[in-house]
């Protein structure tokens, strides 16, 4: 991360909030999911996204907080139109489920913000049989995405406006474990490492987004994929590291993100001019960042792509 003062070539900085690197710009017309919508930056992204008047769709786990987040941004955004509809990332049949809702409301789709996910928990699988931050933070994300694809196609091609998939990872894909992916050691509790396997889910948000920019590339299709560093942020993600929330709330004010800062990346990557055509990039603090060396590896990438298509049961998109 950049010192906090200093300003990339964006003409932003880490101190800059989600409403400063969207302000003046004009989101009418726009239509988006933001996934983990009902608390920290995600709820953040809702309302700023939502300030600037685009259409969002709260996916969320928990229906009632995400109602609540709803009715608090219509009182201060009275004008703003906001659906909460229900999505579980760690289960294909909510995913599947949600995605055949959203195809039924038959809405436009513009921008896929693919932003919830859970940090360092014990070792646990999901209802799908696989290790839970693996499950939840990437391939939930992966097989949302693939079922809302032709959605987001139809709609870049009938509003001849430019789609973006923005997906939140984070500069813990550098502490992944030493081979970047186990993909034979997925489900292996007896190596399990809390903080590596987040480490692990974030590498695959990077390679999922470098990989879906080279397919649109390669189909020529108007839509756009980049990830993003969001910052140090003290969120309910910590929420399994009691110690390391400790800390942070003792001197998170010095050294750490507030939320309007840390969802200013993901806004930017959503809706600001600069970034129209910029595709398979990593974000961090508003401008274009690098990754670590697995972070760029293609062949990683598509691998980790067949692996997730396996997975899910998808056929290629």
């Amino acid at each position: 991360m950049w010192p906090f003062w200093w300003k990339g070539a964006s003409g932003f900085s880490a101190r800059s909030t989600a409403e400063e690197v969207t302000h003046g710009i004009d989101g009418t017309g726009l239509t988006a999911v933001v996934t983990g919508a009902s608390s920290g930056i995600g709820e953040e992204t809702t309302r700023v996204l939502a300030l600037r008047g685009v259409h969002v769709v709260m996916a969320v786990r928990n229906i009632e907080s995400g109602n609540q987040v709803r009715e608090k941004i219509l009182k201060e955004i009275p004008e703003t139109k906001i659906d909460v509809m229900k999505l579980d990332l760690s289960s294909m049949v909510s995913i599947r489920s949600f995605a055949s809702g959203y195809k039924s409301l038959d809405l436009p789709l513009n921008l896929l913000i693919n932003n919830a996910g859970i940090m360092a928990c014990p070792f646990m699988l999901s209802s799908d049989k696989f290790e839970l931050q693996f499950a939840t933070n990437h391939l939930g994300h992966f097989l949302l995405t693939n079922l809302l694809l032709e959605t987001m196609k139809k709609t870049a091609n009938e509003s001849n406006r430019e789609g973006r998939i923005v997906i939140v990872s984070s500069e813990g894909h550098r502490f992944a474990y030493g081979e970047g992916i186990r993909f034979d050691k997925i489900n292996d509790e007896a190596s399990y490492n809390t903080l590596q396997a987040y480490g692990q889910s974030k590498l695959c948000n990077i390679l999922h987004a470098s990989e879906l920019a080279r397919k649109f590339k390669e189909q020529v299709v108007n839509i756009t994929a980049n990830s993003l560093h969001p910052g140090s942020i003290m969120t309910n993600l910590l929420r399994y590291h009691s110690f390391i929330n400790t800390i942070g709330n003792a001197v998170g004010k010095y050294v750490l993100k507030s939320i309007p800062q840390g969802a200013a990346t993901t806004c930017y990557a959503a809706l600001h001019p600069q970034v129209k055509g910029v595709s398979g990039e990593y974000l961090m603090d508003n401008n274009i960042s690098n990754p670590n060396s697995q972070g760029k590896d293609k062949d990683l990438a598509k691998k980790l792509w067949e692996f997730s298509l396996c997975l899910t049961g998808e056929e290629e998109s």
